[in-house]
């Protein structure tokens, strides 16, 4: 299996998030508050209103969490834009605390399973032009899945100046090299750092 890929381009996310918002709030929302906080996909879909609401359809400043893979118990905090859509959801949805925030609409009473989360991603990202198939169904180009959010949220703060080592936290990585590895920083990042650096 391939490994995935964060979402590099500002443009792609705007467009990832456009075709979303098309299909649903509940789909925009995965994607956004995927990228946004940097949980692994099956936290994400364990959530509850409750969780990320204060009182109806007013948005926590923070949640937190205990990581289903890890058992350890994290604190992530909801940046604006994130809250916004989580207060524009409720008004559109009106879910009760106790719904799951990304319900699944063939399994009552249930999340959406990773599976279709991926789907939902795939699709979208195909129509975009991120991915493409082959006639046989096989992935031809790109290489988009769950973890791409997650990944998605790494690059673009490690791009934006975050320290290597507060993401390695945040990401429970054991080395740097992990972590970069992990969030897709590839030889042609190295090199542009060469380039970039052209003294004298």
């Amino acid at each position: 299996m391939k490994t995935v890929e964060p979402i590099r381009e500002i443009r792609q996310i705007q467009a990832m998030r456009t075709v979303l918002r098309d299909q649903s709030i509940r789909n925009e929302l995965l994607f956004v508050l995927g990228i946004n906080s940097g949980l692994r996909i099956s936290d994400i879909l364990s959530l509850k209103a409750g969780d990320v609401f204060r009182a109806p359809s007013k948005a926590r400043e923070d949640l937190t969490i205990v990581e289903k893979k890890t058992g350890k118990t994290k604190r992530v905090y909801l940046g604006d834009t994130v809250k916004k859509l989580l207060e524009r959801y409720y008004q559109q949805e009106h879910p009760s605390m106790d719904d799951y925030l990304f319900p699944s609409r063939k399994h009552t009473g249930l999340p959406i399973r990773r599976e279709r989360a991926w789907e939902i991603l795939n699709q979208a990202a195909e129509l975009i032009g991120l991915v493409d198939w082959d006639n046989d169904g096989k992935l031809a180009s790109g290489r988009i899945g769950t973890h791409t959010l997650r990944k998605t949220f790494g690059y673009h703060a490690y791009q934006s100046g975050v320290d290597l080592a507060l993401l390695q936290d945040l990401f429970n990585h054991s080395s740097e090299r992990t972590t970069l590895r992990y969030i897709g920083i590839t030889e042609e990042n190295k090199k542009a750092v060469y380039l970039r650096l052209d003294l004298g």
